[in-house]
């Protein structure tokens, strides 16, 4: 039997910040209490001065570490995922971009198989396809050679060859077929999100009554307000402030979305509905000296792009393809940077994304009978210690 034992100051409950000791057995957290003694047999760790949070989980990344998640093997996977770990991510849910099928197959080979191989890396969620079923004038860095609408004999065919493993798919629902689509995954209880879409407010309207509840990264890759014969149509942006129930992704690295937008977004929209998220490409944690060249996308079949000022760009410098972000950077532009108090700020990157996965009754909040999995940090955001499972994954 596995013992851990936490004493801190400043742990972050749901109802704000708590001083005491976290006990967890096995995995799982046993007891909140305000005295406990060290025992023979238990680990543990003095985190005064430190927040402890439940860990982070990152519902959307294509890669990190150098790895992309479509390059092709299970190691492309673990690595990309124990790189992310580093920087307080506990759960993780790899993406996959506009490719094509033969690729989309091999990455479906590839999570499996990191499945059954990782044992010391973040919690597997599933897997969110993002891509192709896109419209083409909202494409950013999405390769528009693999840009198409849905057909059921293509989706079905991968959903059955995936079975078990895609828990999301983002797409645009104006395309022809994609309300049938997303009608379709809800059925199997996948989540269909908004995503490179130029639909106006009508259309995200009935999306949202064909299961479309989380819009991906908002504002990029989506329509805003514009004028058609003199009246203003408002696009996915405004829709997802004027749907109450609407959650939204938020890229909170500071490059995506400044800081007075991220205020915004966050004054509307509350923490219960936003979730924050890296959509990080390879060069997420990955230490070199900037600018440099990488791929977005799979070695084979990926885009050049140019990672400089802490973030990748296309090659002509005129849009973003992806973020370096990693976890910490987040809560670190969230909190410091748009002035959103950490226990919220944590919220955005734990308790809002367990829900939207369906997860929270055991992630996502630190309470006794949930998943033992946290992340120590300091008030500078630096994180010392990553907890999974009740196990120390990555120490400072």
């Amino acid at each position: 039997m596995s013992k851990l034992i936490i004493k801190s100051d400043a742990f972050i409950l749901p109802a704000g910040l708590w001083s005491g000791y976290l006990v967890a057995e096995n995995g799982c957290i046993t007891a909140l209490t305000k005295e406990a003694k060290t025992q023979e047999n238990a680990e543990f760790i003095d985190a005064t001065g430190q927040y402890v949070s439940p860990g982070f989980i990152d519902i959307h990344t294509h890669g990190g570490g150098g790895h992309d998640f479509m390059d092709g093997g299970a190691a492309c996977i673990i690595e990309g995922c124990r790189a992310h770990m580093k920087h307080g991510t506990t759960s993780i849910m790899p993406t996959t971009l506009a490719s094509s099928i033969e690729e989309i197959y091999k990455f479906l080979d590839s999570f499996r198989a990191a499945k059954a191989e990782m044992t010391d890396g973040p919690n597997l969620l599933g897997a969110h396809f993002e891509g192709p079923y896109f419209n083409k004038a909202q494409a950013g860095a999405q390769d528009p050679r693999y840009i198409k609408s849905p057909t059921p004999e293509e989706y079905k065919a991968i959903l059955q060859y995936g079975e078990g493993i895609i828990a999301r798919w983002s797409l645009a629902p104006e395309l022809d077929g994609a309300l049938e689509m997303a009608d379709y995954l809800a059925s199997l209880g996948i989540l269909p999100a908004i995503a490179h879409s130029d639909a106006e407010y009508d259309q995200v309207v009935e999306a949202y009554n064909h299961h479309f509840s989380l819009v991906t990264h908002l504002y990029s890759g989506m329509s805003t307000i514009v004028r058609k014969g003199g009246y203003r149509r408002l696009g996915v942006v405004e829709s997802a402030y004027l749907i109450d129930d609407m959650d939204v992704e938020v890229i909170a690295d500071g490059h995506h979305l400044p800081p007075e937008l991220l205020k915004l977004i966050y004054k509307h929209k509350g923490p219960d509905k936003i979730a924050m998220v890296t959509d990080s490409m390879r060069a997420a944690g990955v230490d070199k000296p900037e600018p440099f060249e990488t791929i977005i996308g799979s070695l084979q079949n990926g885009q050049q792009v140019i990672v400089e000022g802490g973030i990748a760009k296309m090659p002509d410098r005129t849009s973003f393809a992806g973020s370096v972000a990693t976890a910490d950077r987040l809560v670190r532009v969230m909190h410091k940077s748009a002035g959103v108090d950490i226990v919220n700020t944590v919220k955005m990157l734990t308790a809002t994304p367990a829900r939207i996965c369906g997860i929270a009754d055991k992630k996502g909040s630190i309470a006794v009978n949930h998943d033992c999995d946290l992340v120590v940090f300091d008030d500078d955001i630096k994180v010392s210690a990553v907890i999974i499972s009740g196990k120390v994954m990555s120490n400072g």
